[in-house]
């Protein structure tokens, strides 16, 4: 875990950056708010629809996110409005939270926006009982929100748009169908079982903080598919949220709302929060534990009794999101797993016809993009395929192979890093053994997927719309070529050796797992 914390690669420094930014806009909604008369929960409220405001969107390009950010408060206001009507009302606040549960879960059909208004919603909900907002506060809870949002796109859109200068982050579609066949109608039902038992058992823990819970099954839902990797989130929950509590047991506790330490303290979670959460959901859990742990310190509520109701309350939640997954409408982690080696395999397929394509001089092809998703895909698998590498998996067979199978994707990914830097050279010549070499691994590819290159995964634009014939260049010495051929060569060799492991006797007809 340290060694994931510290030494992850970040290039361009853009995790860097985005901690950075968050710690500064978060820091100046707080402020603003403060300058505007408002309350400690008011600026509560306005630091964590700021942080949320930052966190959650994603979309990938910077005009889709600030359309997604405007429409944040038209999500979140109106939720605001019934977490606070329902306060009095037990069995009807409970009713509306599971809604907005499976409302949030399902809303991931549309895409990384549907995504992060899903989890506005939530979250807006959760700090309501976070705060015991009531109709008389708000006014103010929406002057908070409204002016928080606004200063987070302020900085985001405006001041410290480093965005701009990169190019779009490709997004990989989720996994489709429809009906009970689409993942994300199966986790909205799974989601909201598991809400529920956390809810009602979380009640029994405690009648105070119960949304703790329920929380913490929203969240061990977040970025997952399989039940397998909602398992290993749901792990990585507890041990997080454990070593967070020790921590606010050394750290929190004997500062006692102490206002200038805990305000430091929070700046350094809120920029742990940011820059751990694409390498490490235990650092990121640990930092969120220590920021809510100094939020009850400046309310004057902290004490150690509170950090082991919070222990217990993570553990019912937990649990009711590893019950929901594994008895209700489960989705295996093969299946996913098939699903997303399926689209990188494909996806290297389509980066090898564009270049080649571009190797040919054809001045419409542009493998840089379909490296880029490649790169997003092969997140995707890694994350599907982390439960069968954790070191608690006692399948030690299924273990080897799947580490097998990500080394391999690696060297995958590596040689069509160097292809695509061969390519975009303007010294790279169109050699015949290139187009061989090309068809080779196309057909190392289909020898892998048996020619399954549909159902759900796109077409390939390469092949459909073919380039238009362009004049021949004057010909450069063929040493010029040798680079693509070695990275070509290398590419083979590993989608060769991928037949061993993807070609397991159990089960799966990739993965075998």
């Amino acid at each position: 875990m340290l060694k994931r914390m510290f030494v992850a690669p970040d290039p361009g420094r853009v995790r860097l950056r985005f901690a950075a930014r968050a710690v500064f806009g978060i820091g100046s909604a707080v402020l603003l708010c403060g300058l505007a008369g408002h309350s400690l929960v008011g600026a509560v409220t306005g630091g964590l629809a700021a942080l949320l405001t930052l966190f959650t969107v994603t979309d990938a390009t910077v005009r889709g996110q600030a359309v997604t950010t405007a429409l944040l408060p038209a999500v979140g206001l109106p939720v605001l409005a019934a977490a606070a009507v329902l306060h009095d009302h037990p069995v009807a606040r409970d009713l509306a939270f599971l809604a907005v549960v499976g409302a949030g879960v399902y809303a991931r059909r549309w895409g990384p926006r549907g995504h992060s208004l899903g989890v506005f919603g939530f979250m807006t909900y959760f700090v309501a009982q976070f705060l015991h907002a009531t109709t008389d506060r708000l006014p103010e809870l929406y002057a908070a929100v409204l002016l928080s949002v606004l200063t987070a796109a302020s900085v985001r859109f405006g001041l410290w748009c480093y965005e701009r200068r990169l190019p779009p982050a490709p997004v990989p579609a989720p996994p489709g169908g429809s009906g009970l066949a689409r993942v994300t109608t199966r986790q909205a039902i799974q989601a909201t079982a598991g809400a529920g038992f956390a809810l009602v058992v979380g009640q029994l823990v405690s009648g105070q903080r119960w949304y703790w819970a329920v929380g913490a099954t929203w969240w061990i839902f977040v970025n997952t598919t399989s039940r397998g990797e909602t398992l290993v989130r749901g792990f990585r929950r507890v041990l997080g949220t454990v070593i967070g509590i020790g921590l606010g047991l050394l750290v929190a506790v004997p500062l006692d709302g102490a206002v200038l330490p805990t305000v430091l303290i929070l700046a350094v979670c809120v920029f742990g929060i940011f820059y751990t959460a694409a390498v490490s959901y235990t650092w990121m859990m640990l930092c969120v534990t220590l920021l809510a742990e100094l939020l009850y310190g400046l309310l004057g509520v902290l004490e150690p009794g509170l950090l082991a109701l919070r222990f217990l309350e993570t553990g019912v939640g937990a649990v009711g999101a590893m019950l929901a997954v594994l008895l209700v409408l489960p989705v295996t982690t093969h299946t996913v797993t098939d699903g997303w080696i399926l689209r990188a395999l494909h996806g290297v397929r389509a980066c090898t016809a564009e270049a080649a394509a571009r190797l040919a001089g054809s001045p419409h092809a542009d493998p840089a993009p379909r490296a880029a998703e490649l790169e997003q895909l092969l997140g995707r698998v890694r994350l599907s395929v982390a439960p069968l590498v954790h070191p608690l998996n006692p399948m030690l067979g299924r273990k080897r192979r799947a580490r097998r199978v990500l080394a391999l994707l690696d060297d995958c990914a590596r040689e069509i890093r160097g292809l695509v830097t061969v390519a975009t050279d303007p010294e790279a010549s169109h050699d015949a053994r290139l187009t061989t070499a090309c068809r080779r691994v196309e057909t190392a590819v289909e020898a892998l997927t048996g020619g399954a290159l549909t159902g759900g995964v796109p077409a390939d634009p390469v092949r459909e719309n073919p380039a238009p014939p362009v004049p021949p260049r004057a010909p450069v010495p063929v040493l010029a070529s040798a680079p693509a051929l070695a990275h070509l060569h290398g590419l083979e060799r590993a989608l060769t050796e991928l037949a061993t492991p993807l070609r397991g006797s159990s089960g799966s007809p990739l993965v075998g797992t």
